[in-house]
């Protein structure tokens, strides 16, 4: 099979994937293969192939916003999910141990020793990809792949980072970056009747912004004209999230969605964090979350706006990425 390979970690103008020719894998024991239709491109697929999350091994196919349809399995699949021709969905997180004290407590995303798909195991930019089935996410028929993919990751994760941020019905919300997560979430927020404040750098992602029905837009560090109940930072910036935290009203929540952050500067408590403001993480995701996401994205409509590359310029579509040069998502087509 065709696949994108990374070998040496490079900065991303420097092409670090290889297009190459490889042996299709095998499932195995509670495991399935999928011919990959297509593959989002997500900011975490950016840090592995630069080296800013340090390789697990010496060599990996990333990707893991998979859409594809199941056509081998390791053997039979618990609950008859998935059988040979089903179209599923694959996530960041690949597997859990399920033994741990928090997949205990079902909090899964928190496992100690978790898979992470493209990252621990191969993942979607090829041809065929093996996944454990039950980690496997039921995805609608209809749409196509292109439009599916970013909802496994950009999606789910904007989903939980909203559940992590407490928002409620009505609340007053702000996204700090108006990338791939961030346009999905917009979807979700007005649907829940929020007002949003988008603060973004980029003339275009300010302008989509606007076009979905952002209540205010302003740019990277731009304090909204009114306090925020909650805000969500997209961006891999201390800087931001700052911002982000001087927008609130006390009691309010930052919900940090980056797998990486450069660094957070010191800041004076008094006037920032006092008054029972809060700074979170969202770590991954679970299963429920993305079961109930992409439930709620085919209720409410969300289609993403995309755009789309063949797998030999899969470098191009992490350039475009890595850039800002597009406006939602990126996906491969395989």
């Amino acid at each position: 099979m065709q696949a994108a390979v990374l070998r040496e970690t490079a900065p991303i103008d420097e092409h670090p994937l290889r297009i190459e020719e490889i042996p299709q894998p095998k499932p195995g024991a509670g495991e399935v293969l999928l011919r990959v239709e297509a593959c989002g491109v997500c900011r975490t697929d950016l840090h592995i192939c630069a080296g800013e999350l340090p390789p697990l091994h010496p060599e990996i196919i990333p990707g893991h916003q998979i859409v594809g349809r199941v056509v081998e399995s390791g053997r039979k699949t618990a609950n008859g999910f998935p059988q040979i021709g089903d179209r599923v969905g694959i996530s960041w997180m690949g597997g859990v141990d399920g033994t741990c004290e928090l997949c205990r407590k079902g909090m899964e995303n928190l496992c100690d020793h978790p898979v992470f798909t493209g990252y621990s195991v191969n993942g979607g930019y090829a041809e065929y990809a093996v996944a454990r089935a039950d980690f496997c996410i039921p995805v609608p028929a209809e749409p196509p792949a292109e439009s599916v993919a970013p909802l496994l990751c950009a999606g789910i994760i904007g989903f939980r980072s909203l559940r992590v941020a407490g928002v409620e019905r009505g609340d007053r919300v702000g996204l700090f970056g108006f990338g791939a997560s961030a346009h999905l979430a917009i979807e979700v927020l007005k649907a829940w009747d929020c007002d949003v404040y988008v603060a973004t750098r980029g003339a275009s992602h300010r302008k989509l912004a606007k076009e979905m029905g952002a209540t205010w837009v302003g740019e990277a560090t731009e304090r909204p004209p009114l306090e925020l109940d909650r805000a969500i930072t997209f961006a891999p910036s201390g800087e931001v999230v700052l911002a982000a935290l001087g927008a609130l009203r006390k009691g309010g929540i930052v919900a940090i969605n980056a797998i990486h952050l450069d660094c957070i500067p010191q800041f004076d408590y008094d006037s920032l964090l006092w008054g029972e403001r809060q700074i979170r993480s969202v770590t991954n995701m679970t299963r429920t979350d993305a079961q109930d996401f992409v439930k709620l994205a085919g209720e409410i409509g969300i289609r993403p706006r995309t755009t789309c590359f063949p797998l030999a310029e899969v470098n191009r579509a992490l350039s475009a990425v890595a850039h800002d040069a597009i406006d939602g998502a990126a996906v491969v087509r395989c």
